[in-house]
């Protein structure tokens, strides 16, 4: 069994934030969402978080679906790990990766290719290594002559002047033997300055003992990258931003300019679709080929078909259809379908409901709570009153229906195929196929009555004349 136990129990004081440290977020994305993505795309399904401060936050976060080890008090990565070992012995058998909770950009190949060299090696353990530019502040790898093993991870403190000038360095994070790390924890001490446990203490009792200790090299040196404020935490997403373009314009994504627009990572997004300036597309969007989306547009939780354009649009946990035509300025809210080849114009917000194939919402609508067919026209500043103050009811428009200018549809109310309302119209009773529904009195003109009811209106105006 492949385990692994991300430390998260940090509190991040400089963050200035009431969550852990492993909850501020990236892109929109948790930390610990990083690593646990990178870990479930290699494979690794076994996994416990190690909490410590504000634990309720993560443990929320989790929902349940991985395990959790408490840490009371914060004694060091060696003392973290010790919380997890009721984790570590219920599957004893393979490997166990540790890892750091504050480094998001792990990746699913470093984590694959370092188990199988961990795996090949025999070692008991092995350290994945980046050689950096700057090494200042890193604990430094000190290789065997061969350059095969691990003889020590030397601190900057405690390095020659030699040993200061190496550029691969410590990631902290680890592969180890499971039972050689289940056998080796209680021999961890609190011999240091800080009075400490520290798991790279078992690194050095295992060479002790005569067991082997690898380190693999990882291409990607971002690994290590990690933030103590929010200024290092603008600086990863940077770093994050540009790497997440970088991916979609190697799948054959069009960007034109990359100001203003941020991306999810988990965003999947269609070869010949085209990203527009000042666009925001967050959490788990799903965007088809040849869409555009933007500019000046925020998609969080939301799918959109092949070729539909989104122009100045803010849709969450919607779905649009292929070939439609949005915006600007439209709302989607959530459980809100748009089908193919719809059109929804400017000024319109849509909520809770389901808008046919072919159909327009033109401009100056509000469309809540609706089943809306198929080849359905809205007129100009026509709506659903879907809320009575105490309850929400529905509104269900038959295909091919044509809805007048200034239409209220008072919920519950149902519209049949190819029925008609008359402009101006205030819709309480249901309307049979192919029938008109007008609900409005006859206009009467009272002479005289304006000039009187204006007369301040009219004096005012004077001085336009």
């Amino acid at each position: 069994m492949t385990n692994a136990v991300i430390l998260a129990g940090g509190q991040g004081k400089r963050m200035k934030s009431d969550k852990p440290k492993a909850l501020t977020e990236i892109l929109g994305k948790p930390i610990l969402g990083w690593i646990i993505s990178s870990f479930e795309a290699a494979g690794i399904e076994n996994i416990c978080v190690v909490t410590g401060f504000a634990k309720e936050y993560i443990e929320e976060y989790l929902g349940g679906k991985y395990k959790t080890a408490y840490q009371s008090e914060r004694l060091g990565t060696g003392h973290a790990v010790m919380t997890a070992e009721s984790f570590l012995k219920e599957s004893p058998d393979g490997e166990t990766l540790i890892f750091n909770g504050d480094a998001p950009f792990i990746d699913c190949e470093t984590i694959k290719q370092s188990l199988e060299f961990h795996r090949k090696s025999g070692s008991a353990v092995t350290v994945i290594t980046a050689e950096v530019d700057d090494p200042t502040g890193y604990g430094r790898i000190i290789r065997t002559a061969d350059g095969k093993s691990l003889l020590a991870i030397r601190e900057q403190k405690d390095c020659s002047p030699e040993e200061a000038l190496k550029r691969e360095i410590n990631s902290g994070c680890f592969w180890f033997d499971t039972k050689s790390l289940i056998e080796t924890l209680p021999k961890l001490t609190q011999n240091n300055a800080q009075g400490e446990y520290y798991i790279t203490d078992a690194i050095e009792i295992l060479l002790a003992e005569g067991k082997g200790a690898g380190a693999f090299a990882a291409e990607d040196s971002d690994i290590v990258l990690s933030a103590n404020d929010r200024k290092g935490m603008l600086l990863l997403n940077d770093v994050a931003r540009k790497r997440v373009l970088e991916k979609h314009l190697e799948n054959g994504v069009e960007i034109i300019c990359s100001e203003g627009i941020v991306i999810s990572p988990d965003a999947v997004i269609g070869a010949g679709a085209k990203i527009l300036p000042n666009t925001i597309i967050s959490g788990r969007c799903v965007i088809g080929a040849g869409a555009v989306i933007g500019p000046n547009t925020q998609l969080n939780d939301t799918k959109v078909g092949e070729r539909s354009r989104l122009n100045n649009v803010m849709a969450t946990e919607a779905e649009v259809g292929a070939d439609c035509n949005i915006g600007p300025f439209v709302q989607l809210r959530p459980n809100t379908v748009i089908k193919d080849f719809a059109h929804v114009g400017d000024f319109v917000e849509i909520k809770n409901s389901t808008i046919g194939e072919g159909t327009s919402v033109s401009h100056f609508n509000y469309v809540g709570d609706s089943d809306v067919g198929k080849n359905v026209n809205f007129g100009c500043g026509s709506l659903t009153a879907n809320y009575d103050g105490t309850v929400k009811s529905r509104c269900e428009i038959g295909d091919d229906s044509f809805i007048g200018c200034n239409t209220n549809l008072v919920a519950p109310v149902k519209l049949g195929r190819a029925s008609y309302t008359a402009a101006g119209s205030t819709i309480t009773k249901d309307i049979p196929d192919g029938a008109l529904g007008i609900a409005r009195s006859r206009q009467e003109n009272k002479e005289g009555f304006a000039e009187k009811k204006l007369s301040r209106h009219l004096e005012k105006g004077k001085k336009f004349r």
